[in-house]
């Protein structure tokens, strides 16, 4: 079983909104059965669950005091992928997800305030010796900002090679439960969840691609994200 913890001390950066697609798009593709699990106190995620009419993911009612012992008790029951929502500033809970974890992605959106909080996120990975990956979330297209998003974020660890844009259809689809994916299978925001799944799960090890194999299904060979920007100036974050 793999854990993906998805954490960010920065408040508003998308966590949970990453979350509910990740583990959505991870059953649509095979790799389940999913769990998702919910220790932020506010609870969206566990909101979006509970309006969810689709049986998958499941979601897993726990405690950070329960946490490792919830995460065995998946693995027994036969849960290949469990996803964790974590609490924004919340420094002690998000050490305990983080210790569980397999691997965390760390949403971070391309404005100045965000990326300068990233540092504080990474010492917490860092310091539990834990591998992270960024995923740039509710970029602008060709903003020039998100250029200097990805020289920033690339300087303190690896970039996921899909940038999510913001766009109308996240947000509405997790009013009901749902996700973009549910919405359109063809859409533009549909085509970023499905390429942030394939590094994630090659990542986690979930599977493995050959460059061959991922040349024949259209993706890009390189893994630097890409997207429509202006050429980025110094980075923004110190």
């Amino acid at each position: 079983m793999y854990v993906l913890a998805v954490a960010s001390r920065k408040g508003g950066s998308g966590k949970t909104t990453l979350a509910g697609h990740l583990a959505v798009e991870a059953e649509r593709r095979g790799h389940g059965p999913v769990a998702v699990m919910d220790i932020d106190p506010q609870g969206s995620l566990s909101d979006w669950w509970n309006v969810r009419e689709a049986p998958t993911p499941l979601f897993a009612n726990t405690t950070l005091d329960k946490l490792a012992i919830g995460i065995e008790q998946l693995a027994e029951a036969g849960i290949q992928l469990v996803v964790i929502d974590t609490p924004p500033a919340i420094t002690g809970a998000i050490r305990h997800v983080i210790d569980v974890a397999d691997l965390v992605l760390v949403p971070t959106r391309p404005s100045p305030h965000d990326l300068r909080s990233v540092a504080s996120t990474v010492a917490l990975v860092e310091d539990q010796g834990k591998p992270l990956v960024f995923a740039i979330n509710g970029a602008t297209p060709r903003a020039r900002i998100t250029g200097e998003a990805i020289v920033a974020l690339s300087q303190h660890g690896p970039l996921a090679p899909s940038i999510i844009h913001q766009r109308v259809d996240f947000a509405s689809s997790m009013i009901d439960g749902r996700t973009v994916m549910e919405l359109s299978a063809k859409s533009r925001a549909t085509a970023e969840i499905e390429r942030l799944w394939d590094y994630i799960a090659r990542r986690l090890g979930i599977i493995s691609v050959s460059r061959e194999n991922r040349a024949d299904r259209g993706e890009a060979k390189a893994e630097a994200p890409s997207a429509e920007v202006e050429a980025p100036s110094a980075p923004v974050m110190s």
